[in-house]
């Protein structure tokens, strides 16, 4: 793999924990490896033998399984969300997900960062799936006041359901640093009154080389079914603790581009 993809294409290898805080406790935590990927880099990154762009192999990454869902390219999906929210389209690109493993994967968030020409974090985008087949993207830019001490802080009303086990009158705070050496994401859905969820991915950087993915994938070697089982498992033992089941509403539309204070969902026009 060459040298110059490594320099923004990465592995972080890491760890998942959820800790449920009320009304009943329940933790866990489970290792996981992830792939940062440049999307104006995506066939460098694919220089490995194990690992492919567009095509099946032990390890690869599909277009199709971000965005619109249907293969048309990322960048242009990304650019079209931030200038459907009034945003510049981004200098570059980063997409924080979990690749395919025998060509099967489930992301139950996917990150893009986005940075505008002086390097600088101009908007994220949270792209969550749920275990129904559904999909919701939150397009949140980085507003004065979000970016303190190397982390930003964001908030976003709940808009999309999730767990049956937790209601939709939420809201997510996210706190997530720029991905360096070291790479942090929190998020805490929190009620009215206070925190009821904190779910934490912490990685180490390495370079997005063959030994590295081999490796992470022999520590891990079946991660996509690890994390599907471990969600329903994870339920079942929510169920037995006497967790109580949320039914799930109708599905939104497949973008809030709003901060926590709009309640429409409308898109702002682009201002440049």
């Amino acid at each position: 793999m060459n040298t110059q993809s490594a320099s923004r294409n990465a592995l972080y290898d890491g760890k998942v924990m959820h800790a449920r805080l009320k009304p009943m406790g329940h933790r866990f935590q489970y290792r996981v490896y992830a792939l940062l990927l440049d999307l104006d880099q995506l066939p460098r990154a694919a220089d490995s033998a194990i690992f492919s762009h567009n095509r099946f192999n032990l390890l690869s990454f599909f277009d199709k399984d971000h965005g619109a869902r249907d293969g048309t390219s990322l960048r242009d999906y990304v650019d079209a969300m931030l200038q459907a929210a009034g945003e510049k389209p981004p200098y570059r690109i980063e997409l924080l997900c979990y690749p395919r493993v025998f060509g099967w994967v489930f992301n139950p968030l996917s990150v893009y960062y986005c940075y505008d020409a002086s390097d600088h974090l101009s908007a994220l985008i949270y792209e969550v799936r749920n275990t129904f087949g559904e999909h919701h993207t939150y397009v949140a830019p980085v507003r004065m006041g979000e970016s303190q001490d190397g982390h930003i802080r964001q908030e976003r009303n709940k808009r999309f359901y999730v767990s049956p086990f937790i209601d939709m009158d939420m809201t997510y705070r996210f706190r997530l640093n720029r991905p360096d050496t070291a790479l942090t994401l929190r998020i805490l859905e929190c009620d009215a009154e206070g925190p009821l969820l904190a779910a934490t991915f912490s990685g180490k950087r390495r370079a997005l080389t063959t030994a590295n993915l081999l490796r992470a994938f022999v520590q891990v070697p079946f991660q996509t079914l690890k994390i599907v089982g471990g969600i329903h498992w994870e339920a079942f033992k929510l169920w037995v603790k006497g967790a109580r089941f949320h039914r799930r509403p109708r599905r939104p539309k497949a973008v809030s581009y709003n901060d926590t204070h709009e309640p429409s969902d409308a898109p702002r026009p682009f201002v440049p």
